[in-house]
This record gives C-alpha cells, structure tokens and sequence, in this order.
C-alpha cells in the first residue's frame, strides 16, 4: 500500500503498489476531495481514503483506512457497506478489536523506527508475526519498511506492507 498525500504522487506510485492511500492531514476537506477525485478516476488499482468517510463515498473511492482514534469500523461499515474498512494500529488489542468489528485489513507499527513516528518505539518484527497469527484478516507492516525488509514482512505471514517514503 503506498501511502500517498496527493493525486499527482498516487498515479507516480501506482506502477508499484497493489493499492493507494490517500493521507493528507493538512488539507482542506474540498482540498481532499478534489485530489481523491482526481485519484480515484486515473488510477488503475484502488484508493483508499484516511479518515474520512465522507470524501470516500463522495468521489467513489474504494474505502477507507481508520486511524486507531478514529470512528469504529462499525460506524464506518454502517456509512460505506461493503466497501473497503482498513484500520491503523498499534497493539495487539486494537487489532482484534478491528476485526471483530468487522475490518477487512489492519496496518500495524511501527515495526521498524520510522521517521514518520519519531519517539514512538519500535515494535518489532516478531511482535508483527504474533500479531499475525493472532488476528485473521489480512495484516500490513508500516514503519521502517524498505525494499530490503520486503521478504522479511512476507516470511512473517504478513500480507504485505504499507509505506510513504518506500513510494517516493
């Protein structure tokens, strides 16, 4: 999953991803709109939108990812149905807790120190594989991931991953 914070590097990253996250906090919500509807109608896999369920249902995005202190998923299935409902966390209990309430995926970190969560600790690869046979939905690593950790995430039995700077 490339994690992305406009349409521009969305379609720059898609030749390389198996699906998009738009991630930008620091735009205005029609700001957003407009970059994922611009997404969503070039990009040739699908695009998830951060947060928000509204902008994912207004420009016919694939779903959402939900940040761990977001909505529930359960508000957000109520809101979207059967699309998309991924959910970011960072704990063993959250990540159950997302999929008992119904999430199609989680993205758990950092496993690795990541720039992105400075002073947040690490939790590890081995905390990522536990994490993986305790949940059955799919499980994404985030944090610290590089092309030369890609076999490690995948021997673990995670899914895949989720990155922003691996996507530049």
């Amino acid at each position: 999953m490339a994690i992305v914070s406009s349409a521009a590097a969305g379609l720059r990253a898609a030749s390389r991803a198996t699906i998009i996250q738009l991630r930008a906090p620091g735009l205005s919500i029609a700001a957003l709109e407009k970059e994922a509807t611009e997404l969503v109608a070039a990009a040739s896999i699908p695009v998830v939108v951060s947060s928000r369920c509204d902008v994912a249902l207004a420009t016919g995005a694939a779903g959402v990812n939900l940040p761990d202190r977001d909505i529930s998923v359960t508000a957000a299935r109520a809101l979207l149905g059967r699309s998309l409902i991924g959910r970011s966390v960072h704990s063993f209990g959250a990540a159950q807790r997302a999929e008992r309430e119904g999430a199609d995926y989680v993205i758990f970190g950092p496993v690795w120190e990541s720039a992105s969560h400075p002073g947040t600790k690490p939790a590890s690869l081995d905390a990522l594989a536990q994490l993986v046979r305790s949940v059955g939905i799919p499980v994404l690593a985030i944090g610290g991931v590089t092309q030369a950790r890609v076999n490690e995430i995948l021997a673990v039995g995670a899914a895949g991953y989720a990155a922003i700077r691996l996507f530049e």
